[in-house]
């Protein structure tokens, strides 16, 4: 399973870029530990040394899903502003968000078509009378590569498959990078107020998230008082 996730300032101050990359490392830690692959599609620094405006990420596993969701919503961060030393604000948010990951199609070998060619440089003779060399192209995309690495039409057929699909696999990333890259709506969305995670002071220790009800049962109970008046 696959989970695309991006981690975001939003238009928050430097404090919350520094938030950012506290907690990309956060994330990146805890996957490693559960044994989730992470790739780090895209990352965009902030102004200040060490923060981070936003990253995306990609998480796959067994417990990619699970793990992903329990990130997904607000963070805060409750401490002193390390570039403001005087600015009173002490709580800043925010926002990790799920990214829908592109439907690439799957790579077929029957899409792979092969020419003989051939080989030029250095080789004497038989470079000259045999077509050893091999060109795959994936037909609909039009990518292509050449192999002429051996003098076996075999194996340069088996090196033009595998550098074809590593390259095709190159593709289906950057695409996914533009396709992350057009989601900056994210970047407006952070909502504060019911964070999933809380973390405190410089060395970004979490903080238990307790759920309290104690605002809404006096909100109904005010509400109540106003309606008997």
């Amino acid at each position: 399973m696959e989970k695309i996730i991006q981690i975001t300032a939003g238009r928050g101050p430097a404090e919350c870029t520094w938030v950012v990359a506290q907690v990309l490392k956060k994330i990146l830690e805890e996957a490693q530990d559960k044994n989730i692959e992470t790739v780090l599609l895209q990352r965009e620094v902030g102004e200040e040394n060490g923060t981070v405006e936003t990253a995306t990420i990609s998480l796959k596993g067994k417990d990619a899903v699970v793990f992903a969701n329990s990130w997904i919503g607000t963070v805060q961060w409750i401490g002193q502003s390390q570039f403001r030393k005087m600015h009173k604000r002490k709580n800043w948010f925010i926002g990790i968000f799920e990214i829908e990951a592109q439907k690439n199609a799957s790579i077929s070998l029957n899409d792979i078509q092969y020419q003989a060619m051939r080989s030029s440089g250095a080789g004497g003779q038989h470079v000259n009378k045999v077509s050893s060399a091999i060109r795959a192209t994936h037909i609909p995309t039009g990518i292509a590569v050449v192999s002429m690495d051996s003098r076996s039409q075999h194996q340069n057929k088996k090196l033009a498959t595998e550098r074809l699909l590593k390259k095709l696999e190159e593709e289906n990333l950057r695409q996914l990078k533009n396709h992350v890259g057009s989601q900056w709506e994210n970047q407006l969305n952070i909502q504060r107020g019911n964070p999933v995670r809380v973390f405190t002071g410089s060395d970004f220790k979490k903080n238990k998230v307790q759920q309290s009800y104690k605002g809404v049962r006096q909100k109904l109970k005010n509400d109540l008082r106003n309606e008997r008046n």
